[in-house]
Protein backbone atom coordinates (compact mmCIF):
# COMPACT_ATOMS: atom_id res chain seq x y z
CA UNK A 1 0.00 0.00 0.00
CA UNK A 2 1.31 3.45 -0.86
CA UNK A 3 1.45 6.51 1.36
CA UNK A 4 -1.50 7.93 -0.62
CA UNK A 5 -3.51 4.76 0.11
CA UNK A 6 -2.67 5.00 3.81
CA UNK A 7 -3.73 8.65 3.89
CA UNK A 8 -7.04 7.77 2.19
CA UNK A 9 -7.69 5.13 4.85
CA UNK A 10 -6.96 7.74 7.53
CA UNK A 11 -9.39 10.17 5.86
CA UNK A 12 -12.09 7.50 5.73
CA UNK A 13 -11.56 6.72 9.42
CA UNK A 14 -11.60 10.44 10.35
CA UNK A 15 -14.61 11.41 8.20
CA UNK A 16 -16.78 8.33 7.63
CA UNK A 17 -19.85 10.45 6.81
CA UNK A 18 -18.17 11.74 3.63
CA UNK A 19 -17.50 8.23 2.36
CA UNK A 20 -20.66 6.46 3.52
CA UNK A 21 -22.25 6.64 0.05
CA UNK A 22 -19.36 4.66 -1.44
CA UNK A 23 -18.33 1.05 -1.35
CA UNK A 24 -14.59 0.97 -0.62
CA UNK A 25 -12.50 -2.17 -0.94
CA UNK A 26 -8.84 -3.12 -0.90
CA UNK A 27 -8.08 -5.57 -3.74
CA UNK A 28 -4.52 -6.79 -4.12
CA UNK A 29 -3.14 -3.55 -2.74
CA UNK A 30 -5.41 -1.25 -4.76
CA UNK A 31 -8.11 0.83 -3.10
CA UNK A 32 -11.30 0.63 -5.16
CA UNK A 33 -14.19 3.06 -4.60
CA UNK A 34 -17.58 2.56 -6.20
CA UNK A 35 -20.81 4.54 -6.03
CA UNK A 36 -23.73 2.87 -4.34
CA UNK A 37 -25.57 0.13 -6.24
CA UNK A 38 -28.71 0.60 -8.32
CA UNK A 39 -32.15 -0.79 -7.54
CA UNK A 40 -31.82 -3.94 -9.71
CA UNK A 41 -28.61 -4.80 -7.89
CA UNK A 42 -30.16 -4.27 -4.46
CA UNK A 43 -33.27 -6.29 -5.30
CA UNK A 44 -31.16 -9.26 -6.43
CA UNK A 45 -29.17 -9.17 -3.19
CA UNK A 46 -32.40 -8.89 -1.19
CA UNK A 47 -33.93 -11.84 -3.06
CA UNK A 48 -30.91 -14.03 -2.34
CA UNK A 49 -30.79 -12.92 1.29
CA UNK A 50 -34.47 -13.80 1.83
CA UNK A 51 -33.94 -17.31 0.42
CA UNK A 52 -31.21 -18.20 2.93
CA UNK A 53 -32.61 -19.88 6.04
CA UNK A 54 -31.65 -17.79 9.06
CA UNK A 55 -31.99 -20.68 11.50
CA UNK A 56 -28.49 -21.86 10.53
CA UNK A 57 -26.92 -19.11 8.38
CA UNK A 58 -26.02 -15.46 8.83
CA UNK A 59 -26.40 -13.60 5.50
CA UNK A 60 -24.54 -10.32 6.01
CA UNK A 61 -24.21 -7.26 3.79
CA UNK A 62 -21.46 -4.59 3.88
CA UNK A 63 -19.10 -6.94 5.72
CA UNK A 64 -15.38 -6.81 4.95
CA UNK A 65 -13.48 -10.08 4.55
CA UNK A 66 -9.89 -10.80 5.64
CA UNK A 67 -8.07 -12.93 3.06
CA UNK A 68 -4.92 -14.59 4.46
CA UNK A 69 -1.79 -13.98 2.40
CA UNK A 70 -3.52 -11.30 0.31
CA UNK A 71 -3.29 -7.52 0.47
CA UNK A 72 -7.07 -7.54 0.09
CA UNK A 73 -10.09 -6.66 2.19
CA UNK A 74 -13.01 -7.13 -0.20
CA UNK A 75 -16.59 -6.29 0.73
CA UNK A 76 -18.84 -8.75 -1.10
CA UNK A 77 -22.44 -7.87 -1.78
CA UNK A 78 -23.40 -10.71 0.54
CA UNK A 79 -21.44 -12.93 2.93
CA UNK A 80 -23.10 -16.12 4.11
CA UNK A 81 -21.57 -17.90 7.08
CA UNK A 82 -22.77 -20.53 9.49
CA UNK A 83 -24.04 -19.10 12.74
CA UNK A 84 -21.21 -18.95 15.26
CA UNK A 85 -18.45 -19.37 12.64
CA UNK A 86 -17.12 -15.96 13.70
CA UNK A 87 -18.54 -13.67 16.31
CA UNK A 88 -16.22 -10.67 16.12
CA UNK A 89 -15.52 -8.04 17.18
CA UNK A 90 -14.13 -6.01 14.32
CA UNK A 91 -15.03 -5.19 10.76
CA UNK A 92 -13.04 -8.05 9.19
CA UNK A 93 -14.49 -11.55 9.05
CA UNK A 94 -11.86 -14.22 8.29
CA UNK A 95 -12.36 -15.87 4.90
CA UNK A 96 -12.33 -19.24 6.69
CA UNK A 97 -15.69 -18.32 8.31
CA UNK A 98 -17.38 -17.75 4.93
CA UNK A 99 -19.43 -20.47 3.27
CA UNK A 100 -20.58 -18.42 0.27
CA UNK A 101 -19.77 -14.97 -1.09
CA UNK A 102 -22.03 -13.21 -3.57
CA UNK A 103 -21.20 -10.44 -6.02
CA UNK A 104 -23.75 -8.81 -8.32
CA UNK A 105 -22.06 -7.44 -11.44
CA UNK A 106 -22.36 -3.71 -12.12
CA UNK A 107 -21.20 -1.68 -15.12
CA UNK A 108 -17.87 -0.93 -13.44
CA UNK A 109 -17.31 -4.14 -11.47
CA UNK A 110 -17.40 -6.88 -14.12
CA UNK A 111 -13.63 -7.35 -14.47
CA UNK A 112 -13.14 -7.33 -10.70
CA UNK A 113 -16.04 -9.71 -10.08
CA UNK A 114 -15.16 -12.22 -12.80
CA UNK A 115 -11.36 -12.12 -12.52
CA UNK A 116 -9.82 -10.38 -9.50
CA UNK A 117 -12.32 -11.42 -6.84
CA UNK A 118 -12.56 -14.91 -8.30
CA UNK A 119 -8.84 -15.31 -7.68
CA UNK A 120 -8.84 -13.49 -4.32
CA UNK A 121 -11.75 -15.55 -2.96
CA UNK A 122 -10.19 -18.79 -4.22
CA UNK A 123 -6.87 -17.81 -2.58
CA UNK A 124 -8.82 -17.32 0.67
CA UNK A 125 -10.26 -20.84 0.26
CA UNK A 126 -13.85 -19.54 0.31
CA UNK A 127 -15.84 -22.71 -0.52
CA UNK A 128 -18.34 -21.06 -2.86
CA UNK A 129 -18.48 -17.82 -4.84
CA UNK A 130 -21.66 -16.83 -6.68
CA UNK A 131 -21.55 -14.18 -9.40
CA UNK A 132 -24.97 -12.85 -10.44
CA UNK A 133 -24.78 -10.95 -13.72
CA UNK A 134 -27.91 -8.90 -14.54
CA UNK A 135 -26.35 -7.81 -17.87
CA UNK A 136 -25.88 -11.38 -19.15
CA UNK A 137 -28.92 -12.71 -17.21
CA UNK A 138 -26.91 -15.50 -15.64
CA UNK A 139 -25.49 -16.83 -12.39
CA UNK A 140 -22.02 -18.35 -12.16
CA UNK A 141 -21.42 -20.60 -9.16
CA UNK A 142 -17.76 -21.33 -8.45
CA UNK A 143 -16.74 -24.07 -6.01
CA UNK A 144 -13.69 -26.09 -4.98
CA UNK A 145 -10.99 -23.43 -4.59
CA UNK A 146 -7.45 -24.45 -5.62
CA UNK A 147 -4.06 -22.76 -5.66
CA UNK A 148 -2.67 -19.69 -3.97
CA UNK A 149 -2.04 -16.02 -4.71
CA UNK A 150 -2.85 -14.65 -8.15
CA UNK A 151 -2.87 -18.20 -9.56
CA UNK A 152 -5.72 -19.31 -7.30
CA UNK A 153 -8.99 -20.27 -8.98
CA UNK A 154 -12.05 -22.45 -8.62
CA UNK A 155 -12.00 -25.96 -10.11
CA UNK A 156 -15.75 -26.16 -10.67
CA UNK A 157 -17.85 -23.59 -12.52
CA UNK A 158 -21.59 -23.91 -13.07
CA UNK A 159 -23.48 -21.33 -15.15
CA UNK A 160 -27.26 -20.99 -14.91
CA UNK A 161 -29.48 -18.54 -16.78
CA UNK A 162 -31.94 -16.32 -14.92
CA UNK A 163 -35.21 -18.15 -14.40
CA UNK A 164 -33.56 -21.51 -13.77
CA UNK A 165 -32.92 -22.71 -10.21
CA UNK A 166 -29.38 -22.57 -8.79
CA UNK A 167 -28.62 -25.39 -6.36
CA UNK A 168 -26.62 -24.04 -3.43
CA UNK A 169 -25.80 -27.42 -1.90
CA UNK A 170 -23.37 -25.88 0.57
CA UNK A 171 -26.35 -24.05 2.14
CA UNK A 172 -28.92 -26.77 1.58
CA UNK A 173 -31.09 -24.51 -0.59
CA UNK A 174 -32.02 -24.04 -4.22
CA UNK A 175 -31.96 -20.43 -5.29
CA UNK A 176 -35.01 -19.20 -7.20
CA UNK A 177 -33.79 -16.72 -9.84
CA UNK A 178 -37.12 -16.22 -11.59
CA UNK A 179 -37.54 -12.75 -10.07
CA UNK A 180 -34.06 -11.49 -10.95
CA UNK A 181 -34.29 -8.44 -13.20
CA UNK A 182 -31.81 -7.61 -15.95
CA UNK A 183 -29.94 -4.48 -17.00
CA UNK A 184 -29.22 -3.29 -20.57
CA UNK A 185 -25.68 -3.38 -21.89
CA UNK A 186 -22.82 -5.85 -21.79
CA UNK A 187 -20.11 -4.83 -19.32
CA UNK A 188 -18.29 -8.16 -19.37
Amino acid sequence: MTAVDERLIELIDEHPEVFERYKIELLRGEIVMMAGPDMVHNMIVLSVLKQIPDDRWWPLQTQDIAIPGEDSEPQPDLLVMEQGAFEGPGRLVPAAAATLLLEVVSKTSALRDYKTKRSVYAAGQVPAYLIVDPFAAKCVLLTEPVGAGEGADYAVERTTKFGDPVPLDMLGVTLDTSGFRTLPGTPR
